[in-house]
């Protein structure tokens, strides 16, 4: 059932592309199964936020918890390497994954209803306090869980294919055997390998804004000022934006 499972993620993305004539463009997504009882659940309402939902508050019944990450084609992330601020073709990859994540999700509550079984699924984005910006259900977390990938120095999920694209996660009573977290070190200024290439640390960031939680206030309003949603990946250094490049 797995493999029926991410075949039919894979399938759905692209013909999404095809059928809207997007104009992003998506890899071939990656797909991550946990234990919806896994204790690292629990872990997440200290490590994310007191708030955090555990699977089985979104489904009582929830045995697994699904993530997938839909990584964006090179040329977006190769457009937002310029600039202080996140290029169109990011903002616009965002905004269209959203949508595809959202679409996705309504096909696989379907998908598993002709089977038998429930899926609950939650928004790709604004699912956070307005006031913390802390997340009640952090997909990349939750992807973290599933075996997706590992976090870098600046907090984003990074996975087999980067960290360019957008993560959504789903919860349903369909019992799968489990993924195992990545412990492997999947960042390369932590892994100490071409450290001074690294973009998202290089260009004239004097320091790193921790105690602000990666300045999560300074990205989103940079964001808001030139009509960008949210991305919950994007961090700040020294009060400038940064972007997943």
């Amino acid at each position: 059932m797995k493999e029926k499972i991410v075949t039919e993620i894979e399938l759905f993305t692209a013909q999404y592309q095809t059928e809207n004539r997007t104009a992003t463009g998506w890899a071939k997504p990656i797909v991550g199964f946990a234990d919806a009882g896994d204790p690292i659940f629990k872990i997440l309402r200290r490590a994310v936020s007191p708030a955090h939902l555990l699977p089985r508050e979104l489904l009582p019944a929830a045995k697994t918890v699904i993530a997938f990450f839909l990584p964006f084609e090179k040329l977006v992330g190769r457009s937002n390497i310029k600039g202080e601020l996140a290029s169109q073709e990011w903002a616009v990859a965002c905004v269209e994954t959203n949508r595809l994540i959202e679409a996705l999700g309504e096909h696989l509550k379907q998908f598993f209803a002709a089977r038998n079984y429930y899926a609950v699924t939650t928004p790709a984005t604004h699912n956070f306090d307005k006031e913390k910006l802390v997340s009640n259900w952090s997909h990349r977390h939750i992807a973290y869980a599933a075996g997706i990938g590992n976090f870098g120095l600046n907090n984003m999920l990074i996975t087999e294919r980067g960290c360019c694209g957008r993560i959504g996660s789903f919860v349903t009573d369909l019992s799968v055997t489990p993924d195992v977290p990545m412990n492997e070190e999947a960042c390369l200024y932590r892994y100490a390998m071409i450290a001074e290439k690294l973009v998202i640390i290089a260009r004239n960031f004097k320091s790193i804004a921790v105690e602000d939680c990666y300045g999560i206030h300074h990205a989103r309003n940079a964001l808001t000022d030139v009509s960008i949603l949210p991305c919950s990946r994007i961090t700040s250094i020294g009060g400038t934006a940064m972007r997943c490049v």
